[in-house]
């Protein structure tokens, strides 16, 4: 590795972000901290994150929080299975840029 090169397979912007994440929690964040929650792709590092939402949404990134979150436990009658494991973000933006989802 050095060469520089990055192991595995290199995913496009929309491909890292998922889907937004739309909470109480997330909705307070946006509003307070101008930080915005985004459901991304398990294999997708923090600068893979960055450059995927100011290439979507053409805003400056200040910086990436992430968190692994595992599945749950769930029955249905006699079975017990379990719902996926996920990959969350938390994008912090620049004070003078805003994402609006609606």
């Amino acid at each position: 590795m050095s060469d520089g090169l990055k192991k595995g397979v290199q995913l496009e912007p929309y491909q890292v972000v998922i889907r937004p994440l739309v909470t109480e929690k997330g909705t307070h964040l946006s509003e307070s901290f101008n930080a915005y929650t985004f459901v991304v792709d398990k294999s997708a590092t923090k600068t893979d994150i960055k450059k995927a939402v100011s290439e979507l949404w053409n805003v400056r990134v200040v910086g990436v929080r992430t968190q692994n979150r595992g599945g749950k436990p769930r029955r249905h009658k006699y079975k017990v299975g379990y719902t996926k494991s996920w990959k969350k973000a938390i994008v912090e933006l620049h004070e003078d840029d805003r994402i609006s989802f609606f």
